[in-house]
C-alpha cells in the first residue's frame, strides 16, 4: 500500500491539526497513509517539552500549543510544511528510524538543489553551512560551540498515538526570516535560521513541495 500525496498549499493551522488527529483517531488497519503538504499562515507552535521561556517576544504573532514532540517553532508563508500520516507497525519501522526517514528525505531534496543537509547529534532537525551550502566537508562540533557555523533549514516534530504518526516536518524556502528571533528554536538561544533563497537557492513553494513530496514517499516507502 502506498502513500497518497495531497498538497493543499496554503492551509489553517488548527483546522489541519484537528483533520490530523481525527484521521489517527479513527483509522483502521487498512486505513490509508496520506501525505498532507501545506503552507500556513504566520504562528509559532510550542510542542510538548516546550518552555515558555523560550518564547522571547511573540508580538502580533500567535503562540499555539501542540500535542507533537518538541520545543518551540515558526511556522509561515514560504515554508514547505509536510505531514506525513503514517502507520509505522504496518510499515514496519520505529520511531528512531521513522525520524531518520524523514530527515534524510529532507536531506535528499536539499541535495536536488544542490545544498548539503547535515545533521547534528541530540538535535532533531537538518542543518546547512550559510558560508558553504553546497560543500561536502564533514562538520565536526568537537571543537567548536553547539551548531556554531551553522543554521536550521529544516525543523521536525512528530506524534504517534496507536503506532502511527502525525504532525511531520517544516522546510524553509522563502520566508520572512525576522518571526525566528522572536523565539529561541527548538529550544536553543541563538540559534541561526535561514531558507533556500537566503543561501542562494532560487526554487518556488511549488518546486521544492513537490521535490520533498517525492523523497518523502520514496523514504516512507516499505
Amino acid at each position: 500500500m502506498g502513500i497518497s500525496v495531497d498538497v493543499r498549499g496554503r492551509v489553517d493551522y488548527s483546522t489541519t491539526l484537528d483533520a490530523m488527529q481525527a484521521y489517527t483517531a479513527a483509522r483502521g488497519p487498512e486505513a490509508a497513509d496520506l501525505l498532507w503538504i501545506c503552507e500556513h499562515e504566520r504562528l509559532f507552535t510550542q510542542g510538548l517539552a516546550g518552555k515558555s521561556e523560550h518564547v522571547l517576544a511573540a508580538g502580533d504573532i500567535p503562540v499555539i500549543f501542540t500535542n507533537r514532540g518538541g520545543q518551540i517553532t515558526h511556522h509561515g508563508p514560504g515554508q514547505v510544511v509536510a505531514y506525513p500520516l503514517v502507520d509505522l507497525r504496518r510499515a514496519g519501522y520505529y520511531v528512531k528510524e521513522y525520524v531518520y526517514r524523514l530527515e534524510q528525505a529532507v536531506v535528499h531534496t536539499l541535495a536536488e538543489f544542490g545544498v548539503t543537509g547535515l545533521r547534528v547529534a541530540g538535535a532533531p532537525g537538518i542543518y546547512v553551512r550559510p558560508n558553504d551550502p553546497g560543500g561536502h566537508a564533514r562538520w565536526d562540533p568537537s571543537s567548536r560551540l553547539p551548531f556554531d557555523g551553522l543554521a536550521k533549514i529544516a525543523a521536525l516534530g512528530i506524534k504517534v498515538s496507536r503506532h502511527c504518526a502525525y504532525h511531520g516536518l517544516a522546510l524553509n524556502v522563502a520566508m520572512d526570516l525576522e518571526p525566528f528571533g522572536r523565539i529561541n528554536p527548538c529550544g536553543y538561544a541563538g540559534l541561526q535560521t535561514t531558507d533556500l533563497s537566503t543561501i542562494g537557492v532560487a526554487a518556488s513553494w511549488k518546486e521544492v513541495a513537490s521535490v520533498l513530496s517525492q523523497k518523502l514517499v520514496d523514504g516512507l516507502t516499505p
